[in-house]
């Protein structure tokens, strides 16, 4: 190989119409394979591959499981599956959520890496929260040449904040510098081959659709005391210097960052369903006073009244906390667009 031919591109909210600039601004000529994640609703048909064929001069269809790649051509990530590269194929991964979504982002990045990281450059755009970091970290250990937008020049920049932080990328650009940039990174001869990170053929094949293992994480990561917001087994801890996430053995992955929103989460539903228990339990104890007093059973009425005030200030203290999560919840971003 000549020169790196695969682009790999991460986004999600605001990356609309950061991929249809891009798209208008690729050659046709342009010499690599380009691949896109962004986080899409799978309620909805997405027209992406559309619009973003129309921008530009290079075809974009939604990627297809086995399907050889070619240059000059964009593969988008279809709805609820990995994008992942094995060889010179594409592959649909049907393995759990990683950050709350699939298609992810890390995914593809460490397949492109674990494939060819030598061959390869990662660029995360604008997006809320950090899907994308831990990917593009593994992708330049790989050897491959990492990008990010400019946070500042992003619609939502807390991806391209996190991924900046997390994986020292090479290049740090603002959206209308990047074809530029692309163009000349495409055209560089491919890096040395580098050592594998760490666990990241495992990673890969649990996005692929592998099946976990217990005895794999154990020698990849830490067991935490945490427990998986989607499955509530047991997580593990991966620490990669300023990065730290969690992943279980069935394969659902966090950043720390979405873990602790996820728990948040698991907290509200918690919460939501104490305070119905509470609601209840105050109906069934106003009843049965009711009852009492109508049959004259005055000692009876007075025990479940004093009843449904103790419920009452319980139900209080819980409804109080619903109301300060759900303010908590409010000044916080939207988990995806």
């Amino acid at each position: 190989m000549t020169h790196r031919d695969i682009l790999a591109i991460g986004t999600s909210a605001g990356g609309f119409d950061a991929l249809r600039f891009l798209a208008g601004e690729f050659p046709q000529d342009f010499p690599a394979s380009v691949l896109v994640v962004i986080h899409l609703s799978s309620q909805f048909r997405s027209a992406l591959d559309a619009i973003l064929t129309q921008a530009g001069p290079l075809p974009a269809t939604f990627a297809e499981d086995g399907e050889k790649l070619k240059r000059s051509h964009i593969y988008i990530a279809p709805p609820e599956r990995h994008l992942l590269v094995e060889s010179e194929h594409l592959r649909l991964g049907s393995g759990p959520r990683e950050n709350n979504a699939r298609p992810a982002l890390d995914p593809l990045f460490r397949s492109v890496g674990l494939c060819c990281g030598q061959r390869a450059v990662g660029a995360v755009l604008t997006g809320t929260l950090g899907d994308g970091a831990a990917g593009l970290l593994a992708l330049k250990q790989c050897g491959g040449i990492t990008v990010v937008q400019n946070p500042s020049d992003a619609a939502f920049p807390e991806m391209p904040t996190s991924a900046l932080a997390l994986s020292k990328p090479a290049h740090m650009v603002s959206l209308v510098s990047m074809p530029a940039l692309f163009a000349k990174l495409v055209r560089q001869p491919p890096g040395d081959p580098t050592p594998l990170p760490e666990g990241i053929e495992y990673e890969v094949n649990i996005a692929r659709g592998g099946r976990g293992s217990m005895n794999e994480m154990d020698r990849i990561a830490r067991r935490s005391v945490l427990a998986c917001p989607d499955c509530h087994g047991v997580m593990w801890e991966i620490d990669e210097g300023e990065l730290v996430r969690y992943r279980c053995h069935v394969g659902h992955a966090y950043s720390a960052e979405l873990m602790s929103l996820a728990l948040d989460e698991n907290l509200t539903r918690a919460l939501g369903s104490a305070l119905r228990a509470l609601d209840e339990r105050i109906a069934v104890a106003r009843k049965l006073q009711k009852q009492a007093s109508d049959a004259g059973r005055t000692r009876a009425a007075e025990s479940w009244t004093s009843k449904v005030h103790e419920f009452e200030q319980e139900a209080k203290v819980i409804r109080d906390s619903v109301r300060r999560t759900d303010e908590i919840a409010a000044r916080l971003p939207p988990n995806r667009s």
